[in-house]
């Protein structure tokens, strides 16, 4: 599954877009560096019930942004992406 394949479907589960996502972390304070991943996903779980797999592509928009490394860009593999850069204001925008 590609990341944005992730994101898009952490968004139907949710009703939430990844930037609502980073919305709702930064409140919390959670954008700060220091803040651990475990943090992160724990509350993930408990207030969104997503699993490590999709909490983690969350925390990684949490802490860097849109931007995801060009390793399985363009590759054609179900873990490809067409970009190095993700949509975040969600899969319908």
């Amino acid at each position: 599954m590609s990341f944005q394949a992730y994101l898009d479907n952490i968004e139907e589960k949710t009703g939430k877009t990844p930037n609502e996502f980073i919305a709702m972390a930064k409140e919390k304070g959670f954008d700060n560096p220091a803040t651990k991943a475990g943090v992160i996903v724990d509350w993930l779980k408990q207030d969104f019930d997503l699993g490590r797999g999709h909490a983690m592509a969350i925390v990684h928009i949490i802490k860097k942004g849109d931007k995801i490394s060009d390793k399985h860009v363009g590759t054609g593999t179900a873990h490809g992406d067409p970009s190095n850069t993700l949509k975040l204001d969600g899969k319908d925008n």
